[in-house]
């Protein structure tokens, strides 16, 4: 993809996808359970981040009047595993896209009903 079909000319050096929740310490089990894995660190009392990647993060924060209109979506390289552990964690996902040959999205709904999709590409 050339530069100049990226935003910002494709000058972005970091992604913080934040989820806004109404409940911290529900939330936080809740996407403990789901990422498998404590935050990478936590910016003040009512914000978690867990990193994704190099410069890439998601982040949970209490905001109330926001919590449940989240919509994100991670690509996972091995997507049945990821599926695998989540559910030996003991959430399983509520719905599920099938949009064409290799292609599977799976949902996952936080405690306030924030959309968490985890999904799948062929490659090439």
């Amino acid at each position: 993809m050339a530069d100049d079909q990226r935003i910002f000319g494709g000058t972005g050096t970091d992604v913080f996808a934040g989820i806004p929740v109404s409940n911290f310490r529900a939330s936080l089990d809740w996407y403990q359970r789901l990422f498998g894995t404590t935050p990478s660190f936590f910016p003040n009392e009512t914000e978690a981040v867990w990193a994704i990647g190099d410069h890439r993060w998601v982040y949970i924060i209490v905001d109330p009047d926001r919590a449940g209109g989240a919509i994100q979506t991670i690509m996972c390289s091995d997507l049945e595993g990821i599926i695998e552990q989540i559910s030996g964690r003991g959430l399983t996902f509520g719905a599920e896209e099938i949009p064409g040959e290799g292609v599977r999205k799976v949902m996952y709904y936080d405690p306030d009903g924030n959309e968490i999709g985890l999904g799948r590409i062929p490659a090439g």
